[in-house]
């Protein structure tokens, strides 16, 4: 297994401040590490230090197989960053704010005019492409920006937090450009407050704390740390609550809590499918009458919660 970004025990003081602790990181080839954390975590640090612009108090790191210290120029020329706030300039068009960076990395004026073009046409920006990008909605500034990134086909992505602050459409139209970037090869490391976006693009997940990596893995594999399935029957009838809680305890499960509603009960499952299938047998032997069954995972908010005592905001971000 190749890798394209490797960190080991990077450490960052800010005067008194110890921003990163010893943090270590590992992202395959071709795959997207999402890192979360609750803000002053750490997470935008460890993103400067791989991409060249902090130089790390202890550790070292490597990206595209380059060392972030020791040669910086080359991992500069191999990799792409949308940071936090975009970096086009409002004075210029789209167009122009393309063909500069491409001129900025040297690809020569045919070369930089022929990947805008076709950068302006995969971000649906090609309407929008000669008006000044100060005219621009969040969602273009956003879309323009992830494009600038790519201009020299990076085999490495950096994307700090790169749709705070956007509304639900234009970041579903980012993952999906995130997604064909994957798709075609490239390798991404995300940092987002936004536990659903590391849900749906992120191949593994690294939560940092305090400077500090606390928990990795999938999210599948991070949402059984903290807990099993619960399974949720509504009973048609409230007055047979009790005997649908003896069912299920029956077949195995938690003790069964009922919910305010008087005719919902929630119950925590072994682990498996059987178990399901166990529950609902159980309660088919007694006959019950249920309008709802569902089965529901721990989500990445529980994991959050859990691991770092963080709350999760009202848009699904970490606070």
């Amino acid at each position: 297994m190749s890798l394209a970004v490797e960190a080991e025990g990077l450490k960052k003081k800010f005067g008194d401040h110890q921003a990163l602790r010893g943090v270590d990181l590992e992202v395959p080839t071709g795959t997207v590490l999402g890192v979360l954390g609750p803000n002053g975590a750490g997470k935008t640090t460890t993103v400067r230090i791989l991409t060249t612009l902090l130089e790390p108090d202890e550790g070292r790191a490597r990206v595209a197989g380059y060392d972030v210290a020791l040669q910086a120029h080359q991992v500069r020329s191999r990799i792409g960053l949308a940071g936090q706030s975009t970096a086009v300039d409002a004075r210029l068009t789209g167009r122009e704010n393309l063909r500069l960076v491409g001129r900025l990395y040297r690809l020569g004026r045919r070369e930089s005019c022929a990947r805008a073009e076709e950068l302006l046409t995969q971000f649906d920006l090609l309407d929008a492409a000669d008006r000044p990008t100060g005219t621009y909605s969040g969602g273009m500034r956003r879309r323009l920006d992830l494009a600038a990134s790519l201009m020299v086909r990076p085999p490495v992505l950096f994307l700090d937090e790169p749709t705070t602050g956007l509304d639900i459409t234009s970041r579903l139209l980012l993952w999906g450009m995130v997604r064909e970037q994957v798709a075609a090869g490239t390798t991404v490391l995300l940092t987002t407050q936004y536990l659903e976006e590391a849900d749906h693009l992120a191949d593994r997940i690294v939560i940092i704390d305090s400077g500090q990596v606390i928990a990795e893995g999938t999210p599948e594999e991070l949402k059984r740390k903290v807990g099993r399935d619960r399974l949720e029957v509504v009973v048609a009838d409230p007055g047979r609550v009790m005997e649908a809680r003896s069912a299920l305890v029956r077949a195995g499960g938690d003790e069964p809590v009922t919910g305010a509603d008087g005719r919902t009960v929630l119950v925590t499952l072994p682990d498996g499918v059987a178990a399901i299938g166990e529950a609902a047998a159980a309660l088919a032997e007694a006959d019950m009458e249920l309008t709802s069954f569902v089965v529901r995972q721990p989500s990445l908010d529980d994991v959050f919660l859990a691991l770092t005592g963080a709350q999760v905001t009202t848009d699904g971000s970490a606070a």
